[in-house]
């Protein structure tokens, strides 16, 4: 009788990030941090070739985080080198769900700073700092990672650290691979370059990067990784042209054989339009007929006349340029011989923010501008709005359109990054759910906006596209599985 072969040992996932929901969320990386290394431990082994995932999260020990937990466990105590001296540094360790979730505590975190200051320097001394804690920690633990897997630049330095131990032939590593995911390209660290030449890291000499991209985090690991994935799959192709590359285009393309792109997923526990408490009525694609009165609840609290025949048109999103707000504004401005109403919620820049301020005084029967940040607001939006604007001139992944489509708010994009991988108007594969226009102008954008208006009237085909989107899978599952298979091929081909 042969004996079955014994199921291959977890795989080691050394996950880093500068947040994580619900210890510390700042932005979208949080949402991230937070959601996909539980998805990744919680796949079933039969679909990864009968391999299962020790996914461990590592952040900085921020002061929030500090204040939150009363009892962090202490696992490690090391020092990290710097040429003034060494950094004493501890690692402490709580779970989230079932996630080992470490935190290193050190002098250059320190206690009251802000997850990002908006100083890159006095990021760039944090984070370089912890990249190397983080790689230092698992040492110092004798818990050997398969895959150091980094997100964005404050923590990419770990991919840089992680190669310069494996090019001395740090026997510890040698097998350790590396993962890094992309969220934002533009934001590459730059104003970094003294933090890191205070750590000893020199601008590199690889004439494949630009000079002026030697010593920023972000290209340096990206020039380090094994494997650099995209937070969507068309915009791991846009990063590969001059639009979208930043300068950093060539390089890509230099490097295009590991570079991928893996939508990001959506917490949709959190986001369930049949369960949230925030919301006026609950509601499911089986009885869409409830969700109207999430509708008339908004309007009446922004004193807005309720009528089904006019679609309510939402508007969430920082105000910055590169969400296309001003496309928005414009469109609106131009488009009065259509009946609809308007609601756009958030904050940032202050001539955007007046710009919505002045459609209101334009349209005070037809619009409200909502100048703060306000997530509650947002859900009943959601809950509410017949159709979601996200103009964005680009979006790596984006989330709204994936919340919106859940809760029954159709989209209306440009068709750019994450967005055109969600959103299908015309597509032999997808059922329709949304609206694309191609052109960062007000004619394109004025174009998809008449079709959306002319369609709403079809009682029966907008609810179509509303019950095609709230059916998608935007689950964290099916981007963990990708992640999943990415960590296993490069595991065996290392080996």
């Amino acid at each position: 009788m042969s004996i079955p072969p014994a199921p291959p040992s977890p795989l080691r996932v050394l996950f880093l990030a500068a947040e994580a929901a619900p210890l510390i969320k700042v932005g979208g990386l949080g949402d991230v941090a937070g959601s996909l290394p539980y998805a990744l431990r919680s796949l079933p082994g039969d679909l990864l070739g009968g391999h299962s995932l020790d996914v461990r999260l590592v952040i900085p020990y921020h002061g929030e985080v500090a204040r939150k937990l009363l009892d962090p466990q202490p696992v490690a105590s090391f020092i990290v080198q710097h040429p003034s001296g060494p950094i004493p540094t501890r690692a402490y360790v709580t779970y989230i769900s079932n996630v080992p979730v470490y935190m290193i505590e050190g002098a250059p975190i320190g206690t009251e700073t802000p997850v990002y200051s908006g100083d890159n320097y006095i990021d760039g001394v944090k984070y370089t700092y912890f990249s190397q804690a983080a790689v230092e920690m698992a040492r110092q633990l004798n818990w050997r990672p398969d895959i150091l897997h980094a997100n964005d630049w404050h923590t990419a330095l770990s991919v840089f650290y992680l190669a310069r131990n494996r090019l001395s032939r740090d026997p510890f590593f040698a097998q350790t691979r590396s993962v890094l995911t992309i969220h934002n390209l533009p934001f590459m660290g730059a104003g970094a370059e003294r933090a890191l030449a205070e750590f000893d890291i020199q601008p590199v000499r690889d004439l494949r990067l630009p000079i002026w991209a030697r010593q920023f985090p972000l290209p340096l690991g990206m020039l380090a990784a094994d494997r650099i994935v995209a937070v969507s799959p068309t915009y791991a192709r846009e990063i590969l042209t001059p639009e979208f590359g930043c300068g950093l285009q060539d390089f890509l393309i230099s490097r295009s054989s590991i570079v991928s792109g893996i939508l990001n997923g959506l917490d949709q526990e959190s986001w369930d339009p049949e369960q949230d408490s925030l919301i006026a009525s609950n509601f499911t694609a089986a009885n869409l007929e409830s969700r109207e009165n999430n509708k008339k609840s908004i309007l009446d609290e922004f004193d807005l006349s309720y009528d089904p025949k006019i679609p309510l048109l939402i508007l969430i999103s920082r105000m910055d340029p590169q969400k296309g707000v001003d496309l928005a504004v414009d469109s609106l401005t131009q488009m009065t011989h259509v009946p609809w109403q308007a609601i756009l919620l958030g904050t940032g820049d202050p001539i955007l923010e007046s710009a919505c301020r002045s459609l209101q005084l334009q349209f005070p029967d037809r619009v409200r501008a909502v100048i703060r940040f306000d997530t509650r607001l947002s859900r009943r939006l959601y809950a509410g709005g017949d159709l979601l604007l996200m103009p964005s001139r680009y979006e790596p992944c984006g989330l709204a359109q994936m919340i919106g489509m859940r809760y029954g708010c159709v989209p209306l994009a440009r068709a750019t990054g994450g967005l055109r991988d969600t959103i299908f108007e015309n597509s032999d594969e997808h059922p329709k759910n949304g609206f694309l226009f191609e052109e960062i102008k007000t004619d394109a954008m004025n174009a998809a906006l008449q079709r959306a208006l002319s369609q709403y009237s079809d009682r029966a085909l907008w609810r179509q596209y509303q019950i095609n989107g709230m059916q998608q899978d935007f689950s964290w599952k099916k981007s963990a599985l990708e992640y999943a298979n990415l960590y296993i091929n490069l595991w065996e081909n290392q080996r």
